[in-house]
């Protein structure tokens, strides 16, 4: 959660460095985290990565310390919480996105295709079974950890799929405001502000590596 890159880190009026790791850091971070997640709004947003839920959960014990369990370090922090599970049932889609944004450096593109986020040199993708196979696993794993992770805390999501989230936008909104008790958008509102960074070369990519896995044996359910 510390350790954002220093464009977004000045954007959003972070505290600097130094003295990372305090409480009085920790405390000045999340309200400048919760100012830029709110917007114009009075709700605030985060998305939250496995990896950096134990790098949030220590921010917040020191922030609200003594806390009995997760969920009650979040409430803490943010008040009544609406956990949505956004998951992706094409893993393998999803794993050859990561692996290629990665090798080339772009994460994210405007509908009309300018670049929006990029974070390395533009450079040519290369298909690698072994680094695609490993993201796959990692994200199953993941995926595998969250659910243990809201069955431990006692809680139930709201649970949505990239799928229908990038397909039926309206609906996956809709699902959401009406969980958060707030107007939904009118019809035709939502505009998508990035585009689909998949191509030509992912859909290459899939059939390779399916036809790589069946020959060695070694991934099922694909």
């Amino acid at each position: 959660m510390h350790d954002v890159d220093p464009i977004w880190a000045e954007r959003w009026g972070l505290p600097p460095r130094e003295g990372k790791g305090t409480a009085d850091h920790s405390s000045a971070y999340l309200k400048a985290t919760i100012a830029a997640g709110r917007g114009q709004t009075k709700i605030f947003g985060l998305r939250l990565m496995w990896e950096s839920l134990p790098d949030l959960m220590a921010m917040l014990d020191q922030v609200h310390p003594a806390m009995p369990s997760d969920k009650a370090r979040l409430q803490a922090a943010f008040g009544r919480v609406l956990y949505v599970h956004l998951s992706r049932h094409d893993k393998l889609a999803q794993a050859i996105s990561m692996v290629k944004a990665e090798q080339t450096g772009l994460w994210h593109i405007a509908p009309d295709g300018s670049e929006l986020e990029r974070l390395g040199p533009s450079k040519e993708p290369e298909y690698d079974f072994v680094r695609i196979k490993a993201k796959l696993d990692e994200l199953a794993s993941y995926d595998a950890k969250w659910v243990s992770w809201f069955s431990e805390q006692k809680i139930e999501p709201l649970r949505i799929t990239y799928e229908t989230l990038s397909e039926r936008p309206d609906a996956a909104i809709l699902a959401i405001c009406e969980e958060l008790g707030v107007p939904k958008p009118s019809p035709g509102a939502l505009a998508p502000g990035v585009a689909k960074l998949a191509d030509a070369v992912s859909r290459e990519w899939i059939a390779r590596f399916r036809a790589d896995a069946a020959g060695r044996g070694v991934v099922q359910g694909l």
